[in-house]
């Protein structure tokens, strides 16, 4: 599978790069929104959290998930001496190699996956978010959480969301004084009013949760 080429409306998206932007955005949304202006007010100035895009940083999606950070950095760590962040060795290593850098026999199936899939990442970096989410979402294992996330850090898309993300709906919830915690569809919704820059509204609400849990003392 290969991405096809990106439409004429790539050259319009709004990316997200520095700092400037972070903090150009941010300053929209408090104008837009005087309850994230407010959480702006608690949390200071969010975090940038750009990351490289690529084979290797979904291969580090695959591998985080369902265990713990430090579990995910050291399989990372094994699979990067092995040299399985090269597609084309990851398509000729064997189940006992990818099995000995501690990947699970589903991951090992994910991880094959995407580099049978021969996605081309350079295309994607123009890409519509749309387009970037149905190309991702064909690999086994990857799935929308996944492919927005991708989205939003490693291509910088200033307009995409993560309406899935527990952390997200729930600071929603506490920040939008909303009876129950928002599910996919509503959050989804919920994030429109927030666009264009819906993924620094993400950082926002990420920082929100993590100065409410902190006030809260829950770790």
């Amino acid at each position: 599978m290969t991405s096809t080429a990106p439409s004429p409306s790539s050259d319009t998206i709004r990316r997200i790069e520095t700092d400037a932007d972070i903090a150009e955005g941010a300053a929209w949304l408090a104008t837009h929104d005087p309850r994230l202006a407010a959480a702006l007010d608690l949390t200071g100035p969010l975090p940038l959290r750009r990351r490289a895009d690529g084979f290797r940083a979904l291969l580090g999606a695959i591998v985080s998930q369902q265990v713990s950070v430090a579990s995910a950095n050291a399989i990372v760590a094994r699979c990067e001496a092995a040299d399985l962040h090269d597609p084309e060795i990851a398509r000729r290593a064997t189940e006992e190699e990818m099995r000995a850098c501690g990947l699970s026999r589903q991951k090992i199936r994910y991880i094959g996956a995407l580099a049978e899939a021969r996605i081309d990442f350079d295309a994607l970096r123009t890409a519509p978010t749309d387009q970037v989410v149905a190309t991702l979402t064909e690999v086994p294992g990857i799935g929308r959480w996944t492919a927005e996330i991708y989205a939003m850090f490693s291509l910088g898309h200033a307009d995409v969301f993560a309406p899935n993300d527990l952390a997200l709906q729930e600071a929603a919830r506490m920040l939008l004084d909303l009876p129950e915690r928002p599910k996919e569809r509503e959050m989804r919704v919920i994030a429109e009013q927030w666009s264009p820059w819906r993924a620094v509204a993400a950082r926002l609400l990420w920082a929100y949760y993590a100065e409410a849990k902190k006030r809260e003392g829950i770790r």
